[in-house]
């Protein structure tokens, strides 16, 4: 299989999967190490294919509905430990965790996409944080950090907020 044929068919992968495919499933699907997938991944993006690297996987945009309901900026402050607890109450009350962005003092704004919608997705997250040594972004600047968070109703946002500031997880009501 030559190097394009290889990108057009991760593009098919990518197409017709309802889940998010990671590097390492793509990798042993197509014989070929996660650093081949991760530059085939550049390429396809440098080309405007529509690829979202989230912590699940990659995911071909198209045909989701991103975007799709109202959106919302908050802007939280947690210990790293309190994290599936941010992240629970927000599933819990039907919203949708679309990115998480940092202010670093020195770098400016970092966002990383989440695409986090059920207590599944959470404990997902929370697993490959751990198996990979990382840190959360909200280290970076001692807990504080936004979420992009969209819901079908504004009225599940709102009841979302009210339970992270119970919970003392909100900084300010909305950015």
């Amino acid at each position: 299989m030559t190097a394009d044929e290889r990108r057009e068919y991760i593009l098919k992968l990518l197409k017709t999967s309802q889940e998010p495919q990671s590097g390492r499933e793509l990798a042993e699907k197509i014989g070929v190490s996660r650093q081949v997938i991760v530059g085939d991944m550049a390429i396809l993006k440098a080309r405007k294919e529509p690829i979202l690297a989230t912590s699940q996987g990659y995911i071909y945009m198209a045909d989701q509905k991103e975007g799709s309901g109202i959106e919302r900026t908050i802007a939280c402050y947690h210990r790293p430990q309190d994290t599936q607890h941010e992240l629970n109450i927000l599933v819990d009350h039907g919203v949708f965790v679309k990115d998480v962005t940092v202010d670093h003092p020195i770098y400016g704004e970092f966002t990383a996409q989440l695409r986090i919608s059920n207590r599944k997705e959470v404990k997902k997250f929370l697993n490959q944080l751990e198996e990979s040594s990382a840190s959360l972004l909200s280290e970076l600047t001692e807990g504080i950090h936004l979420h992009t968070i969209v819901a079908n109703h504004e009225e599940d946002l709102d009841e979302a907020e009210k339970a992270l500031e119970e919970a003392g997880f909100l900084v300010d009501k909305k950015v």
